[in-house]
């Protein structure tokens, strides 16, 4: 066993030596830590050195070597891994130790040094494929000015064996003057640079409820559109007539870069050139439960016939063929790993809604969000196929629409009538607003497959898989504008037949 005073004390000189410190002696751990990407044998460790979070972080130039230590108890008294990590300004002084060699299954509890200074103790856990069960939250949408982050510490309490964010982690939009319906406010302007992406995660990575959910549970990301540019797709931003593509390309690198360093994920992007890319689709496994993480903002095609919402001009382009949200790629390898998984459930979590959502009773115009898979309905095509072919039953979770939902996914999307395939099941927002809500309620009635929609409250999607079926627990948050407000069971629905 290795003793607390051992960490505190047991490094190198010469490590030390050459390590920045902290100027004055400022809390250094202001942004908490984290986990994630689970593998039966292994974890992610984050964290990032900021004592001035708001201001790039605030350490000074240079190389930063920080200890770290991994315990099979919450007091660290059993420390079984621990070593020291190479950090620098190149990198905003953010942390990433991968880890492998552990045990499947396993609660561990993990803690960085800096500078004379402990982290907070966070606590891990490695996935299990051969687990009877798994417990999992699924979460999108922190608008931090619309809303405090009350279904976090809910996530907290719960401790699930992981959470699954698919997207929308902060937001891009400037901050303004005070207005009815903002809690709290964005600093700066709309961010553009490594420098406004850096701050913008350390604002929202401020808020203590969001630091405990990280802090609880291991968690899986792949980003949606905020993380970036609102609507934008592959090389295409929300308003090309504002942003030329060599500025587009270089925001891109810049959100890219921010997202890695603030995320307990284990790639950094990769440069060719001016392009960027990093890769976030992935596959976990959770007991019964295979997960396929993927991302429909890298690779997509440009929305057809705009994004409006909802579409209702006579535009037939989403029909074209070529459109793809997963680029070929991404496609290929998500159709490989449907037909190899040996899991009960065959999990897909995507950023937008894969079940079609009808606006209006014309059959004859696609008055549909074409930024959801209704704009690209020749692959979802393929994408339901593969999951119908596929051994495991289809589980489709999905977040981006601010707007619980629980919808059946049917051969053909369009016929409800046509055999059902599997489930989708959105998440509502942790704190964005849903200024679309009368629209979705008001459709309702043209969409059978739909079994709830709830748009007016904000919170997250609890899951429970174990041997007799599938269970999504639908938390609400009861007041958004509290941090501490209370948050309750809505629905829950119980699978035993999917």
């Amino acid at each position: 066993m290795i003793s607390r005073r051992f960490f505190l004390a047991g490094t190198t000189a010469v490590a030390w030596a050459a390590s920045a410190r902290a100027a004055g002696g400022a809390p250094v751990f202001t942004l908490g830590v984290a986990s994630g990407s689970p593998r039966p044998d292994g974890v992610v460790l984050w964290t990032r050195l900021a004592p001035k979070p708001l201001e790039g972080g605030g350490m000074p130039a240079g190389t930063t070597f920080v200890r770290w230590r991994l315990a099979s108890d919450a007091s660290m008294q059993r420390v079984v891994r621990e070593g020291t990590a190479e950090t620098s300004d190149a990198d905003g002084h953010s942390v990433h130790v991968v880890l492998r060699g552990l045990e499947p299954g396993r609660e561990y509890w993990y803690q960085f040094h800096f500078d004379g200074q402990d982290s907070p103790v966070g606590r891990t856990k490695t996935a299990d494929p051969a687990a009877l069960g798994a417990r999992l939250a699924l979460a999108s949408c922190n608008h931090y000015e619309t809303g405090h982050f009350a279904a976090y510490a809910d996530i907290a309490r719960m401790a699930p064996d992981c959470v699954i964010h698919v997207g929308d982690y902060i937001y891009e939009g400037a901050g303004g003057s005070p207005r009815p319906g903002l809690v709290r406010q964005h600093t700066g302007q709309e961010i553009a640079t490594l420098w406004d992406y850096r701050n913008r995660y350390a604002l929202y990575r401020l808020d203590p409820a969001l630091q405990a959910a990280h802090a609880a549970s291991p968690w899986i990301l792949a980003f949606d559109d905020h993380e970036v540019d609102n609507n934008w797709a592959g090389e295409t931003p929300q308003d090309p007539e504002k942003q030329t593509p060599l500025e587009f390309k270089l925001r891109k690198l810049a959100a890219f870069k921010a997202y890695y360093e603030n995320m307990p994920i284990e790639r950094p992007p990769v440069l060719s050139g001016l392009d960027s890319e990093i890769r976030l689709y992935d596959t976990y496994r959770f007991g019964p439960a295979q997960v396929h993480l993927i991302d429909t903002r890298q690779y997509r095609s440009d929305q057809p016939c705009g994004d409006n919402i909802p579409t209702t001009a006579g535009c037939r382009e989403h029909l074209d063929p070529n459109l793809t949200m997963t680029g070929a790629v991404q496609e290929r390898w998500l159709f490989d790993q449907l037909a190899r998984s040996t899991a009960t459930y065959n999990v897909i979590a995507s950023q937008t809604w894969l079940a079609p959502y009808r606006y209006s009773a014309d059959r004859t115009i696609p008055a549909v969000n074409m930024d959801q898979w209704d704009g690209y309905p020749v692959q979802r095509q393929r994408v339901i196929d593969a999951l119908a072919a596929s051994k495991g039953k289809p589980v489709v979770l999905s977040g981006d629409w601010h707007c619980a939902a629980a919808m059946r996914i049917h051969r053909d999307p369009e016929n409800p009538r046509s055999p059902r395939v599997g489930h989708n099941f959105a998440g509502t927002s942790v704190s964005s607003l849903c200024s679309w809500w009368e629209r979705l309620r008001d459709a309702k009635a043209l969409n059978p497959h739909v079994d709830h929609v709830n748009g007016a409250q904000r919170g997250y999607l609890g899951i429970a898989i174990d041997r007799s079926g599938w269970t999504s627990d639908f938390r609400v948050v009861e007041d958004a504008m509290r941090p501490d407000s209370a948050v309750r069971s809505e629905l829950s629905l119980r699978l035993t037949d999917t």
